[in-house]
């Protein structure tokens, strides 16, 4: 379960940005997930629960926003969002393959809700 190193990383960062605000206290962590990014949510929110308890940072929140694929169809340019992530047709010409990743690969912290 590589999520529970994923947890680990986030919550490197998140002690480091918490250090320079003492007496706050954290309340939510909101990461964004690509779909393509191979990240299980539930599992990374599960790692940051077993790895926070019994810490300042019992209590707190992952959020997990998921972030559907969006690409670049490599014959006409068409942006679109396919239905599944290994068969990707485009919808105006029909090519399966060559298409450019737009969004959907990122693993990323988008913000902390302190108090």
């Amino acid at each position: 379960m590589h999520e529970m190193s994923i947890a680990q990383s986030i919550l490197a960062i998140v002690q480091e940005e918490m250090e320079k605000h003492p007496d706050a206290t954290l309340k939510k962590v909101i990461v964004a997930n690509g779909a393509l990014a191979g990240i299980v949510s539930d599992a990374l929110i599960f790692g940051w629960e077993a790895i926070t308890m019994e810490t300042p940072l019992q209590g707190s929140v992952l959020v997990v926003n998921e972030i559907p694929i969006k690409v670049s169809c490599g014959g006409c340019q068409k942006e679109f969002t396919p239905e599944d992530k290994l068969y990707m047709p485009c919808p105006d010409c029909g090519l399966e393959i060559g298409h450019k990743v737009l969004q959907g690969k990122e693993l990323q912290i988008e913000g902390l809700e302190i108090d």
